[in-house]
């Protein structure tokens, strides 16, 4: 058994962590309602902007073609989104893991695939065993619609110019504090929609369908990369803060059992310096 000092050494350090750990917890949970109404708030614009343009891409004539066009795969880019810093359970290991498994399907057997990552995290993991063309880190210190518009611009001209053949995100998508859903969403070209030619748009269009499409289909692009990102941040600080919640959690009943024995050996301890008084003095009566 550890003598009492070791012990005592044992509860102040785990009282620390456990400090340090639900500070870490309310900052997240801080950090998290403001990133959660964020993407509350922006998720109908954004689906409602989605479904308008697979729409109008199937109906908008030949000048929006270069965004459905579906090509050979000989060329594929996969952007994935992580976080720059850790202490959040699983978030970073499982968009790694299915952006590995989306490279090695059966589809993209024959292609050469390019990443660009988008967090510190992510980019040391694949940058050590794949080819990661650039690194967005930095995005996340000032997360905002016109440094996201940039990087969707040059990956709307990676696929328009046939740089690429097929753009896929893959990042974590917030359901709630304690549960991010792992997406694989294909950017370009635009999936089309079952049964959206021009005769089931129930609109009228001024000045004209393909003028609009033209403006609206490279907006949409730049908005369903801002919505992954604001994903992301959210599903970042729900998964920080409940991995921050268990391990407070833990440390406290570490620290219950580390208080326990330090206990039992120091009544041991008193016994024994007892024992040892009583038959001294027992010693000097006989």
């Amino acid at each position: 058994m550890a003598n009492l000092k070791e012990i005592r050494i044992r509860i102040g350090s785990v009282s620390s962590t456990m400090q340090i750990t639900s500070a870490m917890k309310m900052v997240s949970a801080a950090k998290l309602k403001k990133a959660q109404d964020a993407i509350t708030a922006m998720r109908p614009y954004s689906n409602k902007l989605s479904e308008l343009m697979q729409s109008f891409s199937g109906a908008g004539g030949s000048s929006d073609k270069s965004f459905t066009e579906i090509r050979r795969l000989n060329n594929v880019l996969i952007v994935v989104i992580s976080s720059n810093r850790g202490l959040c359970g699983a978030f970073n290991s499982n968009v790694v893991k299915e952006s590995l498994l989306f490279k090695s399907s059966e589809k993209f057997k024959y292609s050469k695939i390019d990443f660009i990552t988008i967090g510190k995290k992510v980019y040391d993991t694949l940058s050590k065993t794949e080819n990661v063309i650039e690194n967005h880190s930095d995005i996340f210190d000032n997360l905002n619609y016109e440094s996201v518009s940039k990087i969707s611009e040059n990956l709307i001209n990676s696929f328009t110019n046939k740089k690429y053949d097929h753009i896929e995100i893959v990042y974590n998508s917030f359901k709630n504090a304690a549960t991010q859903i792992i997406k694989s969403e294909q950017f370009l070209p635009i999936p089309k929609k079952e049964n959206s030619g021009a005769e089931n748009l129930d609109y009228i269009f001024e000045p004209s369908l393909e003028s609009i499409a033209n403006t609206l289909i490279p907006k949409s692009l730049k908005m369903q990369l801002f919505k992954a990102l604001r994903d992301s941040l959210a599903s970042e600080h729900g998964a920080r803060m409940t991995a921050m919640h268990k391990a407070t959690d833990n440390a406290s009943e570490l620290r219950d059992e580390l208080k326990l024995t330090y206990n039992k050996a120091r009544q041991a301890s008193i016994t024994n310096e007892i024992l040892e008084i009583v038959g001294g003095a027992e010693a000097l009566n006989n």
